[in-house]
C-alpha cells in the first residue's frame, strides 16, 4: 500500500468510535419520524439511523429541530418503526474524495457501487460550500478541445465556463455528456448521474461513457428508485469531490446530469421540512439551491485549478421558459439546446446553433474566427427563416443573393454540425472556412 493509501487507511480508523449518541423514535407522522434524545448534538443535516426490532436500518436525515425532539425524513418508507425504536447520530455529514476514486462508481456517500473495495480520503469535505470569493477568482481559461467540430468553432468552451444542456428526455444528452467526458481536454471528469434509471447507469458508464472516458472518470450515482435526500446529496457530493481535485490544482470537467431531477428531489425535501411551494410547485429556495451549487463551479484562486461545469436540463415539451430552465440560464455561462426535431432526422449532436449561446464569444476567438462564426450563422438564420418556402419550391434562385448561399451551404453545413471526429480547434475552423467559401463559389 502506498503512503496515499495508509493515509486514507489511519483516517478510517480515526473516525472508528466505540461511543455513539443515541435517541428514541417518540412518533410517526406520515413519513417522517420524530426523535428525542440528540438535540444536544444533532443539526439541521445531520444524518440518523434508525434500527427496528428485526435489526433492519433506517437511514435518514434531520430536517426540524424542536424544543424537546426532532423531525427525521427517512430514505425509505418508515414500515415497521415502532416509538422506542433506536436512533443512532452517524459521524459522516460530508465526504472525504480520494485521488484512488479516479476510474471508480460511487454513492452520494462514497461507497463504491462497483463492488470493489474503497477507501475514502484522509479530509471529509462539506456538502455545502462556499464558492471561491469572487473578487479573487481567475478569469476565465483558454479554449478546449473536445473532439466535436460545433463546439470546437461555433459554441467554444473555455477553461471554466459552466453551460446548460437543455434538451428533453432522448434527444441525446447522455450522449453528449460522455463525448464531454472522453474528449475535452482537463485532467479529471466527475458526474454525476442523479435520479437515472437503474438500468442506464451501467449504460452508460460501459457504452457511453466507455473504458478510455472512466479511466479519468469518477462517476457519483443516484437512480431513481432512491430517496429525494440520496439524489439531491448525489449533486453535491459529486461538486465536493470535484473541489477537492479543484484545491490540487487539477483542471476537472463536471457534469451533472441532470439539474431538473436534483432541483425535484430538494423540493420533496423542503416540502417535508415546512417550506410552501411557490413557481410551479417548487419552494423559494430552489433558486438558491441551484445557483448555490453552479457558483461552485468555475475558475479557482491562484494556485487552484478550475471547474468546468456541465449541467443538463430536462425540458418538457422544449418549454425553455420553465423554472429550473429559467433559473439556470440566467446564472449560467452558456447554453446549448438540443432540439428533437435534429435528433429525429438522425443528426448527433442535435443542438440548435440558432437558439444556443456561448458567453465565452467574442474574446476566446480571432477576428478572423469570429467572423466565420458570424458568417455561418447568418446563413443558418436566412435558411432556417425561409425553410418552409424552400421546402415548398416556392424560392426562386437569384431572389436574394444571401439566400441563394444559405441554400448552397446547408446541406454540408449541416453535416459539419454534426461531426464527432473534429481532430483540433484549428483543423475544425478550416474545415468551416472551406465550407463556407465554396457556397459562396457555388453561389
Amino acid at each position: 500500500m502506498d503512503a496515499k493509501g495508509l493515509e486514507s487507511l489511519g483516517a478510517e480508523l480515526k473516525r472508528v468510535s466505540p461511543i455513539k449518541d443515541i435517541g428514541r423514535v417518540c412518533a410517526v407522522e406520515g413519513n417522517l419520524l420524530r426523535v428525542s434524545g440528540l438535540n444536544a448534538v444533532a443539526r439541521i443535516g445531520d444524518l440518523l439511523e434508525v434500527t427496528l426490532h428485526d435489526g433492519a436500518k433506517i437511514a435518514g436525515e434531520v430536517i426540524q429541530l424542536h424544543s424537546q425532539d426532532m423531525t427525521m425524513l427517512p430514505d425509505a418508507t418508515p414500515d415497521g418503526v415502532s416509538i422506542g425504536d433506536r436512533v443512532a447520530l452517524r459521524d459522516q455529514v460530508g465526504i472525504a474524495p480520494s485521488d484512488a476514486w479516479i476510474g471508480r462508481i460511487i454513492d452520494p456517500y462514497g461507497n463504491p457501487l462497483d463492488g470493489k473495495p474503497l477507501l475514502r480520503g484522509p479530509k471529509m469535505r462539506p456538502l455545502k460550500n462556499s464558492p471561491p470569493p469572487p473578487a479573487a477568482r481567475r478569469g476565465l481559461g483558454d479554449r478546449l478541445e473536445t473532439g466535436m467540430a460545433i463546439f470546437n468553432t461555433m459554441l467554444p468552451i473555455v477553461k471554466g465556463q459552466r453551460i446548460g444542456l437543455f434538451a428533453g428526455s432522448g434527444v441525446g444528452k447522455s450522449s453528449l455528456m460522455g463525448q464531454f467526458a472522453k474528449h475535452m481536454t482537463g485532467d479529471i471528469a466527475v458526474i454525476a448521474l442523479i435520479g437515472e434509471r437503474g438500468r442506464e447507469l451501467r449504460e452508460f458508464v460501459e457504452n457511453v461513457l466507455g473504458p478510455e472516458g472512466l479511466k479519468r472518470s469518477i462517476v457519483v450515482a443516484a437512480t431513481s428508485d432512491q430517496s429525494p435526500l440520496v439524489r439531491r446529496r448525489c449533486a453535491l457530493a459529486a461538486m465536493s469531490v470535484a473541489e477537492h481535485f479543484r484545491d490540487s490544482g487539477k483542471h476537472v470537467i463536471f457534469m451533472a446530469d441532470s439539474i431538473t431531477r436534483f432541483a425535484e428531489a430538494h423540493r420533496e425535501v423542503a416540502v417535508a421540512s415546512g417550506e410552501m411551494p411557490a413557481l410551479r410547485g417548487y419552494p423559494p429556495s430552489t433558486s438558491h439551491m441551484i445557483m448555490s451549487l453552479c457558483e461552485r463551479a468555475g475558475p479557482g484562486l491562484e494556485g487552484q485549478g478550475d471547474i468546468t461545469g456541465v449541467f443538463s436540463v430536462l425540458v418538457a415539451g422544449s418549454d425553455m421558459d420553465e423554472p429550473i430552465a429559467d433559473i439556470l440560464r440566467g446564472v449560467l455561462d452558456g447554453h446549448v439546446v438540443l432540439d428533437r426535431k435534429i435528433a429525429e432526422r438522425g443528426r448527433y449532436p442535435a443542438v440548435d446553433l440558432l437558439r444556443s449561446v456561448s458567453r465565452s464569444l467574442p474574446h476566446c476567438a480571432t477576428d478572423q474566427e469570429n467572423a466565420t462564426i458570424s458568417e455561418a450563422r447568418r446563413l443558418l438564420g436566412a435558411y432556417e427563416q425561409s425553410a418552409t418556402m424552400i421546402r415548398a419550391g416556392l424560392y426562386s434562385a437569384g431572389s436574394d443573393p444571401v439566400l441563394d448561399v444559405a441554400i448552397n451551404a446547408w446541406p454540408e453545413l449541416d453535416g459539419y454540425m454534426g461531426d464527432g471526429n473534429s481532430a483540433s480547434i484549428m483543423n475544425a475552423f478550416q474545415k468551416l472556412t472551406l465550407l463556407l467559401r465554396r457556397a459562396g463559389a457555388k453561389a
